[in-house]
This record gives C-alpha cells, structure tokens and sequence, in this order.
C-alpha cells in the first residue's frame, strides 16, 4: 500500500529546490517552515488513507455511462468531497475569490501524493484548477464574480476541451465554431473528444473552457477563441438555472485511469435548450483564445510532469515491498538460511536503484520548476523575468522527463514482480497502465522538446540556459571539493555530463541561428532526455551534500549510484543530436 513520503518530499522542497530559503528571505510572506509541514504531513495522511485505498476500485470499476448519465466509482464522489472541504482545491488560488494564495511548491507536492494514490481520480481536480488560473488571468470582472469563487471551493469543477476528432495537437484545424448573440453571449456547435471529468454528478456544475472560432476568424490558431460553458446556466443570483445544450455522448475505453471519465462532448446540437447551441461566454478577446488557453496549459504541463513523478513514487514504494519480501534463489555472499530475499540479487538492485533514482531527479525537476514560478511571482523587474524564463526553460523537461520516468519507472516495477506483475491483482500492472497516458498529455513529449529546443533555448539569447548550466557545473564543482570519499567517481561523471549538455546546447543554438531547423529538431528528444539526466545527476547530488551536513549519506549513496550507471548515457545522446540528422533523413524511405 503506497504511504505519502512526506519527509522525502519536505527535504526536496527545503533543501534541494530552496523552499526554506525563500522563507527565510521574506520571499514568501505569511509562510512558515511550521505551516508547510503541517500542510504536508496532512496531505500525506489524506493521500494515504483516503486517496489510495480507492485507486485499484476505481481501475476495476471505471466511470460508466448509463441513460445519460457519466457514473463515477464507487466512494469517488464522496472521496472528491471530503477533499473539497479540505481546501485542496483552493492553495493556490487568489485569496479575493476564497484561495490561500499558497506557493505553487505546495501544490505540487499535494499533486504528487494525490496521483500516487490514484491518478485517475486526481485528474479532475487538477484542470479545475488550470481553468482557475486561466480565469483568473482573463476572465472579465463580471464571469469571475459569477464562476471562480464556486471553482475555487471544488464546488464546481471544470475542464478543458481542445481536441477534436480530426485535430489532434494541431489546434488551427479545429471546426468548432462561435456564434455571437445580441446580449454579449455567444452560441457554441462542435465536438470535443479525450475530454477528461467532460461530464459527471460529483459536483452540481462543470465548467467548461472551449476552444472555437468565429464566422470572420483568421486562418489557422490566428482565428482561436476562447469560451466559458458551464454545464448548467446562472442565474443572476447565482443560483443553477437551465440546463445547457451539450452533453457527453460517449466514454472512451482507455489503457488506464479507468476511473476518470474521459468524454467525447457534443456542443449545440439541440438536445438541451429552447434553441440549438451552447451558451457560452468568451474569455479575453475574440481570436487570442489560444494564448489565454495557453495559461491553462502551463499549468497542467507541470501537474502532467507530477503524475509521472507520482507514478514513480507508487511502483518504486510497491517494487522494493515486493523485494523485500519475495524470497527466490541465493544472491552472492546470501548467508541466511534458505532463499534470499531478491532484493539481495545484484540485477533486482539494480533495477530497484534505478527507479529511485529516476523518481528522485524528477521531482526535483518538477519542484525547482514549480519553485521558478513562485519567484516569478514575487520578484519585480528583472528578477522577475529572470525567474519566468526559468520556468518556461524547465516546463518542458519537467513534462516529459518525468513522464517518461513514469512509464520506465512503472514498467521496472513490473519486471521487478516478474511474473506477478503481469497479474492486475498485484497492481503494478495498473502503474504501468495509467502511467503511458502522461507522455500523451498536454503536448506529446516530442513537442515538448520542440518548444524547449526551438522557444526555450533561446531565451534572452541564450544567457538563461547558459547561466542555468553554469550553476550545475558548480554544483559539480562542490562535489569535487567535498571530498567525500561515499561519492565515488560523481564529481567526473556529473561534470562530463554537464559539459555533454553545454556542448550540445551550444550546438543547437548554432543550428537555430543558421536557420537548421531540420537539424535542431532532430536532435530536440535526444537533447531534452540528455537534460533531464544531468538535471537528475546535479540535483540528486545536490541533495547529498545536502544529507551529509546533517550526518546522513543515504542520498550520497543513491546520488553515486545515479552518476555512475545512469548519467554517462548523456555522451552517446550528445552523439545523437549532433549526428543524428543524416541517418534520420535518409532512412525516411524504409518507412515506404
């Protein structure tokens, strides 16, 4: 059964992303190191005794729709109440529509422990607070008034609907399509598909944000606009009035997170409604939907990157249970009696180490990414811009290292039952399965490396990566000085990984200043993997330097283990996004 790690999580915050030391520098006013363990120890409780135990009924049951109506499992629809009523929707959020006005460093790490107890059920929440920050940053003083503070609460939830049949990450195709009205509302026909909590009785309103476009719209993401559509009409007085006309017409039938509805929706065709056409209001302007949407999506690229984290937490947690208790041949130096656990077998260490390894360095990455908003946030001027580009360089690896952290994570937690883990029952297998959607998510991996290669990289003309690289090398340079005999050969292996990146960051800068796109996007996976491991080597050791001040080397041991066996994979990725182009374009016709 997974168990919060709420000391692992406090000390990543504190002492490897800087969480105590912006409270300690007044960056973070009316916050306090007592607050943020109370807030995190009782989010561990409730993530472990309330969130887990409904995971695997969820993944059996799943969501059904029955005469119209989206069923959730069962226990769900209270389980979303009591975590309503605990202010976890609101941490965030601006204290003028209900909100605590908390860090986002908090959030993330409630995120992680929601996930691990089941992804599938804390999928909901997490758009609805996406489509709170998207209204809060857009909205007109007039739908805020009548929609955030019930968003903010959890009484209502909310969703996100981009996709369609058609188009899938290319949203300038889209046929959705506004109307506007006489009164200022507009009329909303089309259909959205992979539409997740698209419609359900948890709650008595979903708010919907949808992407379309008006008659005299602009070509391509140009003509993209935004619209608010609650499942229910307002009243005036707030309360619920008529019903809206759209509805979800189908569940899609997924690999995993089985207990999160995911809707095809109909908008407008009839159904509900004195006339056909959802009302819908618009946020922002007419034909920017896109970048008001784009607010949403930052958000819920970072919450994607925690499900990956969350993930790994969870198949690590039951892996190394599972070892320690399986009992199956005689490992080298095993003087025990009978079988050794299989824990003491040199390959199941391995792949047991891996695992930690990898989810260790991907919440570091997502919190130091989650830490650069929160700066952003309380800086002005140039610090200010200086810590929003960070986190506009770390989103993208944050979302898909993680991520795919998750699903190799998850798929070594399997190998690590044997076959066991290819029974449901042990519940490995459903790691694996909820895990492969996150990848998918907010933008496939792939285009994540094209934004961070082709947008990120060049920020400030690349002073912000530069700079950014700079102080890992010295964290390497640390390492080197400490020496600290438990750290092996990481000071070698950390600094050729960081001059792996520096090097292949200079090369792709190059490529994009000669106009070699074709080069630059070859190589943006490989360099974005390449990234997050010599993310993953610095941090990991970071946080053993970190350990061994307070007397502790478990980390140094981990954080060798990493650089010696996981981070020299960076030199043959180096050798792939410098070289990698060729092979790839000429291979093209096999594909024939």
């Amino acid at each position: 059964m997974y168990k919060a790690p709420v000391e692992e999580i406090a000390f990543t915050l504190n002492h490897v992303v800087g969480l105590s030391r912006a409270i300690a520098d007044g960056k973070l006013t009316d916050l306090s190191d007592d607050l943020v363990e109370a807030i995190l120890s009782e989010a561990g409780r409730f993530a472990t005794d309330e969130v887990a135990p409904l995971g695997a009924i969820g993944d059996s049951q799943g969501a059904k729709l029955v005469d119209g109506k989206v069923i959730v499992p069962e226990g769900w629809a209270g389980l979303y109440r009591q975590w309503a009523e605990g202010g976890w929707n609101s941490l965030t959020a601006s204290p003028e529509f209900g909100g605590q006005g908390l860090p986002h460093m908090l959030n993330v790490a409630a995120l992680e422990m929601w996930n691990s107890g089941s992804m599938g059920f804390a999928l909901g929440p997490v758009l609805t607070m996406g489509a709170v920050d998207a209204l809060t940053a857009h909205g007109s003083d007039a739908l805020k008034q009548t929609f955030l503070q019930k968003m903010v609460s959890g009484e209502w939830m909310a969703t996100m609907n981009l996709t369609e049949p058609h188009a899938g990450s290319d949203l300038g195709v889209m046929k959705s399509r506004a109307e506007r009205r006489d009164d200022g509302s507009y009329r909303i026909f089309g259909q959205k598909i992979y539409i997740t909590w698209g419609d359900h009785e948890v709650t008595d309103n979903i708010i919907h944000l949808v992407l379309a476009r008006l008659p005299d719209a602009p070509a391509g993401t140009r003509g993209i606009s935004l619209f608010l559509v609650p499942k229910f009409l307002v009243n005036a007085d707030g309360a619920l009035g008529s019903r809206n006309d759209l509805y979800c017409h189908s569940l899609e039938h997924k690999l995993g997170i089985h207990g999160s509805p995911t809707c095809t929706m109909i908008y407008g065709d009839g159904r509900f409604g004195s006339e056909p056409g959802a009302v819908g209001y618009l946020i922002g302007e007419e034909n920017k939907g896109l970048a008001c949407m784009f607010t949403m999506m930052n958000v819920a690229r970072l919450a994607v990157g925690m499900q990956g984290v969350a993930i790994c937490e969870a198949a690590t947690q039951k892996a190394i249970q599972y070892a320690k208790d399986r009992t199956q041949g005689k490992a080298p130096g095993w003087t025990g009696t009978g079988m050794s656990p299989i824990i003491e077998h040199p390959d199941v260490l391995r792949m047991l180490l891996t695992m930690k390894a990898l989810t260790q360095g991907s919440r570091a990455i997502c919190y130091t990414c989650a830490h650069a908003t929160d700066m952003s946030h309380h800086a002005d001027g140039e610090e200010a811009r200086f810590f929003a580009e960070r986190a506009a360089l770390l989103t993208p690896i944050a979302k898909s290292f993680a991520t795919d952290a998750g699903v190799d994570v998850a798929s070594l937690g399997i190998q690590v039952h044997g076959g066991m883990g290819f029974i449901e029952e042990t519940g490995a297998a459903r790691l694996w399965r909820d895990a492969r959607i996150a990848p998918i998510y907010e933008g496939t991996n792939g285009i994540q490396a094209a934004d961070l290669v082709t947008r990120k990289l060049p920020l400030s003309g690349g002073a912000q990566v530069r700079g950014f690289i700079g102080e890992l090398k010295a964290i390497a340079d640390q390492v080197r000085s400490s020496n600290l005999d438990g750290f092996g050969h990481t000071a070698d292996r950390l600094s050729a990984s960081l001059t792996d990146l520096e090097e292949t960051t200079e090369w792709l800068l190059v490529q994009l200043s000669s106009g070699n796109m074709t080069a630059a996007l070859s190589g943006a996976t490989p360099y974005q993997r390449l990234f997050g491991l010599a993310l993953t080597g610095a941090y990991l050791a970071k946080g053993a330097l970190a350990d061994e001040e307070h007397g502790r080397d478990q980390r140094l041991a981990l954080c060798r283990f990493a650089a010696e066996n996981l981070i020299a994979e960076t030199g043959a990725l180096k050798d792939r996004v410098i070289h990698g182009e060729a092979s790839l374009t000429a291979a093209r016709a096999v594909l024939d």
